[in-house]
């Protein structure tokens, strides 16, 4: 009986839809675990297709082409160690999230996924159908369980497999960042390890998708809880985890433990892998994006170099007679701080042309919002103009708080591809902007170090400059309140009475869910954006557009 046994963890980025690039990187995992003379070489859920897949997978015509890499996967890798890959898989003419043990040329055992999660961005029971609880699969003569994703956050299957002869829990997981999730799912896999005994192995994948991030961070516990392997969290990275036979049975050797960053640091850095993944995964190489002179754009610039370098960004500056000099001068600093291309495109002409095509229609009518839009919307629509004219990809730079209220034009400012702040809330727009000053990491961010954005462009008040000495303030509680009221409206699903008993006016509660409500229809329309919370915009919170109810309480 083996008293050694190797486990090559691979915490890769797959590709949805990719599924022979997928294949390629496993091959290439398993071959680095042969060479290491691996017992078994593990890759998360879902690996083979990427994930999240959503109705993709529901296609036959997809599940029969991730099946047949499957098995010519196990024909490629007969010679050497067991390979473990999640993929879907049909049997009995049911769809099942499986993990696939893949040994002596052939598919061995299939693990099926029991619970399936179905909130926040998952929608698994509507998909998949649910796997019986099993027992655990042998690699030589040592017998492992693996629970899958959801799985390892309930008792009940590695309680079985424990009783089923497990040895210890290899966990596959496609489990996406939000703000500390770390510490939930640590949390979670503690409790398993102390209930079964056993060794507890927990494998992520890395890389973007949509509006996730997967964040990666695999980790190794002892049947104590204590920690005795951390991988790195965003990179792809291979380990070897060797564990030992003791009396007491199987226990990992202590490894590595990788340095896990705060959550400003993790945040910003999801944004970035956000972007960088979305681009190189749809076929971009280059983005723009209009340069206000305001802390949004200039975030969001920063962003954009830092993912795909300065070469790639090109940042426009659109100004109207209500811009002013203090935003002018502002932009510039930010595009020169960043080193990218920046275009001064005045949109006078081009507004004045529009208002005397509609000066018939509008006479005798005051001047209101239209006029405000209009100047927007001829943003946009220059900004699209240059995004098809150069093959570079528009971003949009409105923030959480915006996005929530509805603070943006539809086919104007909200024109774009991608999003990266769809998720932050403007209170910690600012707050990013001064870490990004201060922090720089070069083996992940391609942007200059030192001061990126001027602390003039963080410290003056915010300003749509749509008219004559406009301010956000006008519109809106100040932001500090507004983010605090959706913060209880919107990421806790609380009430009016909720935001009262927080020491807010309930007229101001009023209105800020008013504004929530009537903004559905925007964000229908919006562009996907970086997920950094349980509740971000899309997938988490999904509300209909037409809706009369208003909290009366």
């Amino acid at each position: 009986m083996a008293d050694r046994f190797r486990v090559t963890l691979a915490q890769l980025n797959p590709t949805v839809g990719d599924i022979a690039g997928n294949a390629a990187k496993a091959r290439a995992a398993w071959a680095e675990g042969r060479a290491a003379n691996a017992d078994l070489v593990a890759l998360p859920e879902m690996f083979l297709t990427g994930y999240n897949t959503q109705d993709l997978v529901m296609k036959p015509v997809f599940q029969q082409a991730a099946m047949a890499a499957a098995e010519q996967l196990a024909q490629d890798c007969a010679d050497g160690p067991t390979l473990a890959i999640g993929c879907p898989w049909v049997e009995g003419g049911k769809l099942y999230n499986a993990y696939l043990i893949l040994k002596d040329g052939k598919i061995a055992s299939r693990c099926l996924k029991h619970h399936l999660p179905n909130e926040t961005v998952f929608d698994e029971v509507r998909i998949f159908d649910v796997g019986p609880l099993g027992g655990p699969y042998a690699v030589g003569d040592t017998r492992i369980g693996s629970p899958i994703c959801e799985d390892g956050w309930h008792e009940d299957v590695a309680e079985t497999l424990e009783e089923t002869g497990a040895e210890f829990l290899l966990i596959p997981n496609g489990s996406p960042y939000y703000r500390n999730k770390m510490e939930v799912r640590q949390n979670h896999m503690v409790s398993r390890a102390v209930e079964t005994g056993l060794p507890v192995i927990y494998l992520n994948l890395v890389g973007g998708q949509d509006d996730q991030v997967f964040d990666g961070g695999t980790f190794v516990l002892n049947p104590n809880g204590a920690l005795a392997l951390q991988m790195p969290v965003f990179d792809e990275a291979l380990a070897q985890l060797d564990l030992e036979r003791t009396p007491e049975g199987w226990r990992a050797v202590e490894g590595d433990k990788a340095h896990l960053p705060d959550e400003w640091e993790q945040d910003y850095r999801t944004m970035v892998e956000s972007l960088r993944d979305y681009m190189g995964k749809t076929g971009f190489k280059k983005v723009l994006l209009g340069l206000s002179g305001g802390v949004d754009s200039a975030i969001v610039a920063a962003i954009a170099v830092d993912a795909i370098g300065a070469e790639n960004v090109r940042c426009v500056m659109l100004p109207s007679e209500y811009t002013s000099r203090e935003s002018l001068d502002d932009a510039e600093a930010v595009a020169e701080a960043l080193g990218v291309h920046y275009d001064y495109v005045p949109i006078a002409e081009g507004r004045d042309a529009i208002t005397n095509t509609l000066a018939p229609l509008f006479a005798g009518r005051d001047e209101d919002l239209t006029e405000e839009n209009i100047q927007s919307r001829l943003r946009g629509l220059l900004l699209m103009a240059m995004s098809n004219k150069f093959g570079e990809m528009l971003l949009t730079t409105g923030n959480k708080s915006e996005v929530a209220v509805g603070y943006a034009t539809i086919y104007g400012d909200m024109n774009g591809g991608y999003n990266p702040i769809k998720d932050l809330y403007k209170t910690r727009v600012f707050e990013t902007c001064r870490w990004r000053n201060a922090n720089h990491r070069p083996s992940w961010m391609m942007g200059p170090a030192g001061e990126v954005i001027r602390p003039n462009v963080i410290d003056k008040p915010p300003t749509a400059e749509l008219r004559d000495d406009q301010k956000d303030s006008d519109s809106l509680p100040d932001y500090p309140e507004l983010d605090a009221i959706l913060e209880i409206l919107v990421d806790q699903d609380g009430s009016i009475a909720d935001c009262v008993a927080k020491g807010f006016a309930r007229e101001t509660a009023k209105r800020v869910e008013h504004l929530i409500y009537i903004s559905e229809y925007k964000r229908f329309q919006s562009a996907p954006g970086a997920r950094l919370s349980p509740r971000a915009f899309w997938l988490d919170r999904r509300y209909p557009i037409v809706n009369r109810f208003r909290d009366s309480s």
